[in-house]
Formats: structure tokens, sequence, C-alpha cells
């Protein structure tokens, strides 16, 4: 059974997220996108921990779902297609570790898994024990450092799952440029072997963390840092999980890599379209990739500040291989993952054991691209519902439907829309220095020009 999880989200309560992201909400949206497994979000926080205590119950298995009184009232679950799952539940939070180490000020955010409620709570004890304060945010600042963070959660919870977040990007994450570090010994110290896993953020592929040698018996997941409910699934890890025994072990176990659980491929946002993928300063519009920064060096020419250096630049930095040493190719895949004809996987031919991915455009960019309507317009939203009501969620309708049922609901520039991503058809205008980058699946020039060149972009949240 194969099962696409995203285990990286926020709750109402954490800065900059939609007042909408509460357990009812979560779980429409989870099930909209196809998403059999969803995070909690933000376990820490006092208030959101009641929440999640008054929406759901634990299964006896490691994950939660929702009260009986609470799934039969949200109407927000489509039920037009029985395919779509109604969503179980991890306790997956998200920590900021704010200190200083060697000399130099750091910002790495975790994400922290648990298999219990009563984990969650004994955890969210002793970091109140040692000073944290909780209340803050969603995602607390707390002053721990991350050894310090891993010794209390593993001596809480000997089963927890410690993975570094979003983990290339310059600013709060274990390899970035401006407050990381060059290693996970470094980060981590004696508990570097329990990091298991690292998650790829926007700005990263999984197979730019290829090459870097200390993950190589490491797993690479994504998902979305989902700040409201139509941003989930804009990243997601498909896990295939024999039997359908679903559980927290199962997860466990396909993320360590030591029993049948696995984890079957990702699905990946265009790297490109991050807002640190390419070095830069978007103060004096300068943006360098790689070899021209190679030359060029890492100070503004305009301003003679330094610039934001990209993910794309601190992986060359730390790799211990080159990408042609990889032995990448993409190419086209149906079986075992029965995907509609024309989608494409990337897989690495030296290291095979290592999962696939496939890139993909979120359903309403290119609903919107295509009829030439911002995403929140009725016209976009109304073949979105339509499509993702019928062909059993927005996963289905990207890697399984078949091009001709989605014409029959949302019109044959659609169904072209989506079969161009599929097949990497696209033109992509790389981010940095927190500019977001900009996918057109129309190439100018080809078909009529639906929207100008500052059509609504979709926010990081």
């Amino acid at each position: 059974m194969f099962v696409t999880a995203d285990l990286q989200l926020h709750s109402k309560f954490s800065r900059a997220v939609s007042r909408d992201m509460v357990i009812p909400q979560i779980a429409s949206w989870a099930a909209r996108k196809g998403i059999g497994l969803v995070a909690t979000g933000d376990w820490t926080h006092p208030l959101w921990m009641r929440e999640i205590q008054e929406n759901l119950v634990e299964d006896g298995s490691g994950l939660l779902k929702l009260k009986p009184e609470i799934e039969r009232d949200n109407t927000g679950i489509p039920k037009t297609n029985q395919s779509t799952p109604v969503p179980r539940f991890l306790l997956a939070t998200e920590v900021s570790c704010i200190y200083s180490q060697s000399g130099k000020g750091r910002r790495i955010h975790t994400l922290v898994w648990v298999p219990s409620l009563s984990s969650a709570l004994r955890i969210n004890q002793e970091m109140t024990k040692r000073g944290c304060n909780l209340m803050s945010d969603g995602r607390p600042i707390i002053g721990l450092t991350s050894i310090a963070l891993a010794e209390l959660v593993l001596s809480v919870e000997p089963k927890a799952l410690i993975i570094p977040a979003h983990a290339w990007t310059p600013w709060f994450s274990v390899y970035g440029s401006m407050s990381g570090f060059d290693s996970l010994d470094e980060a981590f110290g004696p508990f570097a072997k329990h990091i298991r896993a690292v998650e790829t953020g926007l700005s990263s592929s999984p197979s730019m963390n290829w090459r870097i040698s200390e993950l190589d018996n490491r797993s690479i997941v994504s998902f979305s840092d989902a700040h409201s409910g139509r941003k989930l699934g804009r990243e997601a890890t498909v896990f295939d999980i024999p039997g359908g025994k679903l559980s927290y072990d199962a997860i466990a176990n396909a993320i360590n890599g030591n029993t049948k659980n696995r984890i079957a491929y990702t699905i990946e946002f265009y790297p490109e379209e991050g807002k640190y993928h390419y070095t830069g300063h978007r103060a004096c519009n300068i943006r360098w990739g790689p070899e021209e920064t190679k030359t060029k060096g890492t100070t503004c020419p305009v301003c003679g500040k330094p610039l934001t250096q990209g993910v794309l630049q601190r992986v060359e930095e730390l790799a211990g291989r080159s990408e042609e040493s990889l032995g990448l190719e993409t190419v086209p895949m149906t079986e075992p993952y029965e995907f509609s004809e024309g989608v494409r996987m990337t897989r690495s031919t030296t290291y095979p054991r290592r999962p696939p991915f496939v890139m993909l455009v979120p359903l309403i960019e290119i609903i919107s691209e295509a009829v030439g309507s911002p995403v929140a317009s009725p016209k976009t939203q109304t073949p979105y519902f339509q499509l993702t009501d019928m062909l059993g969620g927005e996963f289905s309708v990207l890697l399984h439907s078949s091009a001709s049922d989605i014409a029959k609901l949302a019109g044959e520039r659609v169904a072209h829309g989506v079969s161009k991503v599929r097949t990497g058809d696209i033109v992509i205008d790389p981010g940095y220095d927190g500019v977001f980058g900009v996918v057109n699946i129309w190439k100018k020039g080809d078909g009529e020009k639906l929207l100008d060149d500052g059509k609504e972009q979709l926010s990081i949240f």
C-alpha cells in the first residue's frame, strides 16, 4: 500500500499562519490533496495540544485519527470519490533552536516526531523545566542547542524521530550558510547517529542531497511546511507499507531503512521555484548561479554587502561528489506506481537504492495559468474543486488521471497543462534571496498568452 504523507505543517498558533489551520480543516485539505498521513504540527504549544486532544484520538498504532463526531461533522472531506482517504495524524512538531556554538550564532529548525500523546506531553514538561517558553509560538524559539534538544527528546522517548527541517535554507537550517553547520556531526555531536533523515526544503531536490557523503545512509524526505490548507502537499513523501498496516513504527522503519517498509518516492516542488535557490541580493536585483558566483565572488557589486548564498551554491560547497557522478536519469514511469502516461521520475543509476522523485506544480497553479485567472478567483477554484472531488484528490489528478478525464471536467487547456507538467515541459525563473522563482507552463509565444508577467505568485504560506 502506498501512503502519501505530509509531516511538516503549522497550526494557527504559529506566526504568519492562516487562522483556518485547525484540525478539521487540516483533515479536509489533506483528504482533498490525497494525503493519507498528515502532521498534527505544533504539539509543543499548550493551546494547540488541547485542540489536538479535543479533535483526535490515538488509534493504538502510534498514530491518531479524527474522533467519530468530528469526522462525521466534517463536511469538508471530499466524499464523491470513495478512494479519497480520511487521513491519519502523526504527532509532529517543529522547534527553532537559537544559540551560540564555536563562536557563531546558530539558528536551526528541527522536526520532532513521537508515537504518543504522553511522550509529547512529557517532552513539553521537560522543555518548560529548562526555561523554554512554549506559549510564545507554535514553532517555539528555544535556547537549547541541537545537541541538548536531541538529548532531551530521546531521554523521554527513545522511539522519537529527530529530522532537520528544510535543511539547506540560508537561515534557520542545519546546513544553512548563514547560521548552520558544515556537518551533522558538528550540529548534533554524539546524537548525530540518531539523525536518520533530513528534510529537503523547497529550494533543494533529493538529487542535490545525494551529493552529500554523510547523507549516504540517511533518508531524504520532503514535506510542505504548509502555513495554510491549500499549501498542503506541495511536497510530500510516499511510503510503501506492505499489507496496509500503517503505524508510527512502519514509518520509522521506512526512514531507518531496516525493514520491508520503505520510502517509495518523494513528490517535489521545483527547487528553482524556492526563494533561496540562487545566490543574490534582491535589494540590488543581483542573482547569480554557482558558476557566476565562483567567478564574481560573494559580495554584491552594487552595494558592497554580502550576497545571500543560495542553496545550490551551498550544496556545491559541501558536496562530496559531482552531479554527473550520480548518473541521473529522468524517465517515464508507470509500474509499480500506476502513474498516467507521461509522468516522469528522476533516479540515480549510480545509487539505485535511493528512492526516485517526481517534480510537480500545484494543480491550482496549473489551472490558474491555463484559464488566465488568479488562484483565488471562482474561475480557477471551481474546476479545482470539481477535479479533486471527482478524480480522487489532487495527487490523483496530477499523477494518475487520464488527460481525457481531466479535459471532461476542466477543459482541454487544463488537461494540456497537466500533461506539460508531467513531462517537464515548463519554464522556470529561479528564486534568490527571499524572492520566489516563477514557473510558467506555457512559454512565451506558445499559444495565447493569458496572464501577464505580474500574475499572482503563491506565497510560501
